[in-house]
């Protein structure tokens, strides 16, 4: 990134902190759930302005800026004024050097390191390089953030379907129980099919119960994932409502093609690869302990004069300018010691990186394999409700035309309710499969791919 584009970067942070803590606070009071559905990319933007870690990382890239500021210190040059007054109160005279009471001196030099060994090269690109850096971790930070957004968006749209089917499931039971409670009021069934209802009925109920607390506690994380603290006005269900739905939209990867794209653009790779090649640069500043230093200075001072005590504000004025040299020849193998440590920190970043390629291509692989196990489970699942359906028909049939059994209805509602239940975690697994391989891959989240 260019010196311009940095700039940029750190001027609308500089402007938008201050103002998106103003509107953390005030969306805060009224946060936008309460008024309208949320769409998966209103959640996304909304984490952009308010999620905690994203802030952190906003303001971690202003202290890498600062840092930033001091690495390029030892390039520009340097002004400092001096000065002093004196007053002296007892005296002593001796012949033809009289004593001044009064003495003041004053001055302001320039001066501009103009050779350091190569470190002043060093400390521009290491300057550049700490920029870098410190852009692809935030970078990161925003794509963690972001998937977490998004995997608790989906939790809370799987929680709310597995209610649905459990509130079906429960009425389809109570249903059954109602009939067999008819059936043996008019002395056709036995009063153990109603007993086996009930039983049923009773099973299925802390199901829907344990659905309803993962639904609130779904919804509890989203808001939190958001940013927003929960009005003290809201109990323990949220009212938050989302928009989009659970689906799984055809989905193409080329696993190659995505191992080489994650390798090349991945935001914690690139990072490493600055620390690398920041680690380098440590190792050039370090050589120049054994080469020398040279500066020039310009100065302007100032003082009063010496001989004359009973005038202080006599002064002798004038300007000084020269250069100086100096060099180490030896100084007790310090600069060895740490051109040592150096290069041994310089050959370890080479193995972080390395080590991150490795990891990275294993996470897109694991991602990719997560991701064609929910796509196979979801391809499983397309007839298995349709059939599950069919199946309790049968099955009530041929117990209302005397050839079946209470046993057999009992188990198709049982089968059928799993088949709800499978297909609504199928697509939840699908929706978060793709987000891990997305986020694998470094895939940038758009308001067109949020799926």
């Amino acid at each position: 990134m260019t010196v311009c584009r940095w700039f940029v970067v750190c001027l609308l942070l500089g402007f938008a902190l201050p103002r998106a803590g103003a509107q953390n606070t005030s969306t805060n009071r009224n946060p936008e759930w309460k008024s309208r559905p949320l769409s998966l990319a209103d959640a996304l933007n909304t984490a952009l302005q308010q999620n905690g870690d994203i802030l952190r990382a906003q303001s971690d890239l202003r202290a890498q800026y600062g840092i930033v500021v001091q690495t390029r210190a030892v390039v520009l040059p340097k002004l400092a004024a001096n000065g002093n007054y004196q007053h002296t109160t007892e005296i002593e005279s001796f012949p033809f050097f009289p004593t001044v009471e009064n003495s003041w001196a004053a001055n302001i030099q320039l001066t501009q390191t103009i050779y350091q060994g190569g470190q002043l090269a060093s400390a521009l690109r290491s300057a550049r390089l700490t920029k870098e850096q410190a852009l692809q971790n935030f970078q990161t930070t925003i794509a963690n953030a972001l998937l977490n957004v998004r995997i608790a968006y989906y939790d809370v749209l799987s929680a709310a379907e597995q209610i649905i089917v459990e509130e079906a499931s429960t009425n389809l039971l109570g249903q059954e129980l109602q009939d067999q409670m008819k059936r043996n009021a008019a002395g056709t069934e036995p009063r153990f099919n109603v007993l086996r209802a009930q039983v049923e009925l009773a099973n299925e109920q802390p199901k829907l119960i344990q659905a309803r607390n993962a639904y609130r506690v779904a919804k509890n994380n989203l808001v939190n994932q958001l940013g927003y603290h929960v009005p003290q006005d809201v109990l323990e269900n949220i009212p938050i409502e989302l928009t989009d739905k659970l689906d799984a939209d055809p989905y193409q990867v080329d696993l190659p093609g995505a191992i080489a794209q994650a390798l090349k653009g991945r935001s914690e790779i690139l990072a490493l690869r600055k620390s690398q090649d920041l680690a380098k640069e440590s190792v050039v500043s370090a050589r120049a302990g054994y080469k020398p230093t040279a500066q020039i200075f310009g100065a302007y001072g100032g003082r009063n004069a010496q001989f004359v005590s009973t005038d202080p504000g006599w002064t002798v004025h004038g300007w000084t300018a020269g250069a100086q040299v100096s060099w180490n020849l030896f100084d007790g193998l310090l600069t060895q010691g740490k051109i040592e440590t150096a290069k041994a920190q310089y050959e370890g970043a080479k193995v972080d990186v390395d080590n991150e390629g490795r990891k990275i291509e294993l996470e897109v692989r694991t991602a990719y394999s997560d991701f064609l196990e929910a796509a196979e489970v979801v391809e499983s699942q397309k007839k298995v409700q349709e059939e599950a359906e069919e199946a309790l028909r049968l099955a009530s049939a041929r117990f209302d035309a005397g050839a079946g059994t209470q046993l057999d209805v009992l188990t198709a509602q049982t089968s059928l309710r799993q088949a709800h239940s499978t297909q609504v975690q199928a697509l939840h697994d699908y929706d978060v499969a793709r987000a891990r391989l997305e986020r694998a891959i470094g895939l940038p989240v758009t308001s067109a791919n949020t799926k």
